[in-house]
């Protein structure tokens, strides 16, 4: 066993959680991803925690993927070949499977952001990158597929045609590219990392944190739905801000002229009965 690879930090409402074997360019092995899903349960239990910010330690990569010096040691040991989703191995349900994970996600990326490193970014709602990142999925060279999320995650995030070259060819895109292709939020100078990163941590926590979770939940559980079957949809998080106070301390905050006071309290013992007839997922 390795020291810990994966530190986890609370900084008042945010958690820090940083990918930390910088001396291979934070490759994931199987005992970080059996750390990070001790990581992802904590920061999801954690009232205290609103925000994640996903990062990696030193300034040459966010994280190369999957360590491959494991990965031949294992096959020669028997074990079979990977596929995709990581159901039965250590760490899971890793980042890239946890569909209800409820808090919003920040990926400060820097350095290379290769195979496993791109796909844990795909996973992310926002990513803020330095113009030294370097983004790619180059399993087909070595005769693996992008199996964390990266065939499905790129092939609908991007555009097609660009998703399927990268993929098909294991190309690399500059942070510039992959802004221009709708997969980073934002591309800043490296010294201007940080400072980037605490201007949209800023925002995120200037949100109501019950809003926030429904309007995640709500936009990725709908991308597959029909606009008029979404409307009709019950979403438990909108049902949690609907049964809270928070909608009422938004709107007396702002009349008011003062800041909001997120309590997440609940309005009353029962959520109230909202989109009637609508279907559950």
């Amino acid at each position: 066993m390795e020291p810990s690879t994966v530190r986890y930090e609370k900084r008042g409402a945010v958690a820090w959680v940083t990918l930390n074997r910088p001396r291979v360019l934070n490759a994931m092995n199987l005992q970080m991803h059996a750390e990070l899903a001790r990581v992802w349960d904590c920061a999801e239990a954690d009232d205290e925690v609103r925000v994640v910010v996903l990062t990696g330690a030193g300034e040459r990569a966010f994280s190369v993927g999957q360590d491959l010096t494991e990965r031949a040691r294992l096959t020669r040991e028997g074990a079979g070949p990977s596929s995709f989703g990581s159901r039965g191995l250590p760490g899971w349900p890793r980042l890239t499977e946890r569909f209800g994970f409820t808090k919003p996600v920040l990926a400060r990326v820097q350095g290379y952001a290769l195979g496993g490193g791109f796909e844990l970014a795909l996973a992310c709602d926002i990513v803020v990158a330095s113009e030294t990142a370097q983004f790619g999925l180059p399993e087909v060279k070595l005769g693996l597929v992008p199996g964390a999320g990266g065939v499905f995650r790129l092939a609908r995030q991007a555009p097609l045609k660009a998703a399927m070259g990268h993929l098909l060819t294991g190309r690399r895109m500059d942070a510039f590219t992959a802004a221009r292709y709708g997969l980073v939020n934002e591309v800043v100078a490296a010294d201007r990392l940080d400072a980037c990163v605490d201007e949209w941590l800023a925002d995120l926590l200037e949100a109501s944190p019950l809003a926030a979770q429904a309007v995640k939940e709500a936009a990725l559980q709908s991308l597959d739905l029909p606009l008029e079957q979404a409307f009709r949809t019950r979403f438990s998080a909108e049902e949690r801000r609907l049964a809270s106070d928070e909608p009422a301390e938004g709107v007396a905050a702002f009349v008011q002229k003062r800041p909001p006071r997120w309590s997440a309290r609940l309005a009353g013992p029962s959520s109230p009965e909202v989109h009637q007839g609508g279907e559950h997922r």
